[in-house]
């Protein structure tokens, strides 16, 4: 089910995706909400583009799991192309939700991993997402 672009702008405005930004995807599966994907599409009026974009974005989106594997080296790995200043959006299943990641997890891996943990807002029903900045004290 394709969102309305009235439901794009309310999931672009949640995790402050603007048209032209270039945002990075990682962590796709078929258990991903596409309807949430289409709506970062069309906040953005573009493609979302894979690991392998090989330049800057200004925000990555990263499905995350329980069992996926260490968080911290994940989160990383997301760090390569993200511009100054740019957020890490994770998303992970909700509480309660198949393969949901317990809060506590991403508390302690994103200090690890150099960012710090600022909100997480609801972009679907069966997904949440948090955002991770660079904290400002760096």
């Amino acid at each position: 089910m394709s969102p309305s672009a009235g439901d794009a702008n309310q999931v672009g405005d949640r995790l402050g995706i603007k048209p032209g930004m270039v945002v990075q995807e990682l962590g796709w599966d078929e258990d991903v909400d596409d309807s949430v994907r289409v709506a970062l599409e069309n906040a953005i009026d573009s493609d979302l583009v894979d690991g392998d974009h090989g330049d800057v974005v200004d925000a990555v989106v990263m499905w995350w799991r329980d069992g996926d594997g260490d968080l911290v080296d994940a989160l990383v790995d997301a760090l390569t192309d993200l511009v100054s200043g740019g957020s890490v959006w994770l998303l992970c299943p909700k509480v309660g939700r198949p393969n949901a990641v317990d809060p506590s997890e991403v508390a302690e891996a994103a200090p690890v991993a150099g960012l710090a943990t600022t909100t997480t807002v609801a972009v679907s029903a069966d997904w949440s997402a948090t955002k991770l900045v660079a904290p400002k004290t760096r």
